[in-house]
């Protein structure tokens, strides 16, 4: 109700085995803006960018059980909203419910300039819609 945007934090190659398609849908339908992880299955993270959520990896050789998440955490990554790079890094703060916070070096894993475009414009229809628009 509040519609505050939701951070999905995954171990390694996040999205395997599932029905990649709807398993990007539901995130995005759900709110989830971002998903943050150690590594994602390979279709599965293009399918997240389609749909407008961002992919993260957490930097090379952490995982979420460094950062000690409850759930109870707020996540926030600045510059999504701004000129985006593929693999761009970026530092993302954790906010602790104790009051502590920590930053969070992440890798955007947005790999190629039109996987840029498509997540820039809130995914692949999104995208499609205005460039027919446009013609």
């Amino acid at each position: 109700a509040e519609i505050v945007p939701v951070v999905v934090i995954g171990g390694k190659e996040y999205g395997t085995g599932s029905s990649r398609d709807w398993a990007a849908k539901g995130p995005k339908l759900q709110g989830v803006r971002a998903v943050i992880t150690e590594s994602f299955e390979r279709i599965h993270r293009s399918n997240l960018i389609g749909m407008g959520v961002a992919p993260f990896c957490f930097e090379a050789g952490r995982t979420r059980k460094d950062y000690g998440f409850t759930g109870n955490e707020i996540v926030d990554i600045p510059g999504l909203s701004g000129k985006l790079a593929p693999r761009m890094k970026i530092e993302a703060t954790i906010h602790y419910s104790d009051g502590r916070t920590a930053p969070l070096p992440l890798t955007l894993m947005i790999l190629t300039a039109d996987e840029v475009g498509y997540f820039s414009n809130g995914g692949i229809l999104p995208y499609v819609l205005r460039h027919l628009l446009a013609a």
